[in-house]
């Protein structure tokens, strides 16, 4: 574990120690310059920038003012007015855009721009500036126009990055692939930690976050990282969530504990989730941040469509939990009669409404549903008849009617070559989905679509002979890796999808090199049979 990390595990009571910001006016350019000299000299961009959500013609772009992540109750209760300028190149001689942006205390001092009026499908460089320091330099670009067809697409995929359990190296290989895009599909920080890993029994954990200010501290934590702040120069980001950027296997508004003051808790981890990611989101009028509506639409010319899904808002609580507790279990049919309920829902029906209604719409070559968690069907034990097998709750298995429904959807949409990127489960996974996921693909069971699941960046995952006996015993999974971390990338093309799972040497070493280890192909074919999944040598 490299000496940064090492210094915040070190001192990790004052994290916790964090106060809540309260808001106030806005600085004057002197006053400004002034609160710079207030943090010491320090360097107000300690938290890097970033950018995402493109459209066409529009770019997010974010930073947080932050002279020291170990302190941010001393901050000057200020609303800082932060500078910010938008070129076509990376040495600022053609600037296209710029103005000021309100930093409040009421937002922990970010700093969301919508930079609206550029151009289609074209890079541009971006900067902060507060008093005399300039932020460093992020590359982001612009989607292709509604009407294009672009040659390619490079996307990197990524997911679950808990601190203590290694270092980000895979994002420092992210960066060096310059994608186009990168899609984070949920785990962006752990509400739990910091962890005793040196522990007789394992590694454990020493804290959990539960208020803002726990939030705000974790996200500080984690964004400090050099090789996650290079991943986000590089390109701009869609961005989802999943489980722990509030709670270990909550379902909609009920966590493990049953607390009943829970949506509380949510409002907190979805307001900072919304500090510190670069998205372009509107709290509907009268609702708290525990509303935060996090699916949305992006087109990348005719090319592709992704649909970024919530699964974890809407859902309907897990099937048989653990007695007295809420979250997952692994259960049979025989044992679950609820798993079998044709009312549970796993993105809620507004949801499932609008993206029906988007993939029916779709004129997009490639249809990709960027999602939490692997939706192939993953039975825990072998199927021989009706009833049996063993299933995960929390994943798509806890809800399969629900996921047959969606099936249906997809199969009704004519939607054309359909794609499925997931995470959560920290490890790779190449699978084909068909209408009835435990009878192997055939003309009466054609695939629906292919899923690619990426393994995490540094969560920990089962023995790789574990996930092998998986394999075997589910004909929809073709592939499957446990025992590496890292990330997938894919170039998408009107003509193939290549997939690529990229995994390090060892998570563990700020260095490692990182090598691919499987590549798939899915060629278009214009209709759901089509599609085919080959593995490349």
């Amino acid at each position: 574990m490299d000496e940064q990390r090492r210094i915040f595990l070190a001192t990790a009571g004052r994290i916790g120690a964090l106060a809540a910001l309260s808001s106030a006016s806005t600085t004057s350019p002197a006053q400004s310059r002034a609160a710079v000299r207030e943090g010491g000299g320090a360097y107000p961009f300690s938290l890097g920038v970033a950018s995402g959500s493109p459209l066409p013609d529009a770019v997010v772009i974010w930073t947080r003012i932050l002279y020291d992540p170990l302190a941010a109750a001393a901050m000057p209760r200020l609303a800082y007015s932060v500078r910010w300028e938008m070129a076509e190149d990376e040495g600022f001689r053609r600037i296209v855009a710029k103005g000021t942006a309100s930093a409040s205390p009421a937002l922990a001092h970010s700093v969301h721009v919508d930079v609206t009026g550029l151009r289609p499908d074209r890079w541009y460089w971006y900067r902060f500036m507060l008093g005399d320091a300039v932020s460093p330099v992020g590359r982001t670009r612009t989607a292709p126009d509604a009407g294009a067809m672009p040659q390619a697409l490079k996307l990197a995929v990524a997911s679950c990055q808990h601190w203590e359990f290694g270092t980000y190296a895979a994002h420092r290989h992210i960066a060096a692939a310059a994608p186009d895009l990168v899609a984070f599909l949920g785990d962006y920080i752990y509400e739990w930690g910091p962890y005793q890993l040196k522990h007789p029994q394992g590694a454990v954990r020493i804290a959990e976050g539960f208020t803002l200010a726990d939030y705000r501290a974790r996200y500080a934590q984690y964004k400090t990282d050099r090789d996650l702040q290079a991943a986000h120069l590089a390109a701009p980001w869609i961005v989802t969530w999943d489980d722990h950027e509030v709670a270990n296997d909550y379902g909609n508004d009920r966590d493990e504990r049953l607390n009943p003051r829970f949506i509380e808790r949510r409002a907190a981890a979805y307001q900072a989730f919304y500090e510190h990611m670069p998205l372009r989101l509107q709290l509907a009028p009268g609702r708290s941040y525990a509303h935060l509506r996090i699916y949305q639409r992006y087109d990348w010319g005719r090319l592709a469509r992704f649909h970024v899904l919530d699964d974890r808002q809407y859902r309907a609580y897990h099937a048989c939990p653990p007695k007295g507790r809420g979250g997952s279990s692994s259960v049979s049919p025989r044992d679950c009669p609820a798993l079998l309920d044709r009312s549970r829902s796993m993105l809620g029906k507004e949801q499932e409404q609008w993206l029906a209604q988007g993939l029916s719409s779709s004129q997009a070559r490639w249809n990709i549903l960027a999602q939490q968690t692997l939706m192939a069907q993953n039975s825990q034990l072998p199927i021989m008849k009706e009833g049996d097998g063993r299933f995960w709750t929390d994943g798509w298995d806890g809800y399969p009617m629900a996921r047959q429904q969606l099936f249906d959807t997809l199969h009704a949409s004519r939607a054309s070559n359909p794609l499925i990127l997931s995470g959560d489960v920290h490890s790779f996974f190449a699978c084909e989905l068909t209408r009835h996921p435990s009878r192997p693909r055939s003309p009466t069971n054609p695939v629906l679509a292919t899923e690619f699941c990426g393994t995490s960046i540094t969560s920990p995952s089962r023995p790789q002979t574990r996930t092998e006996q998986y394999v075997r015993m589910n004909p929809g999974i073709k592939y499957g890796r446990s025992d590496k971390r890292g990330y997938m990338l894919l170039t998408i093309t009107p003509a193939a999808t290549s997939a690529a799972f990229l995994a390090l040497d060892d998570v563990h070493d700020a260095a490692s090199p990182i090598a691919r280890i499987a590549n798939f192909t899915v060629h278009q074919g214009g209709v759901r049979a089509d599609i085919r999944t080959r593995a490349q040598p």
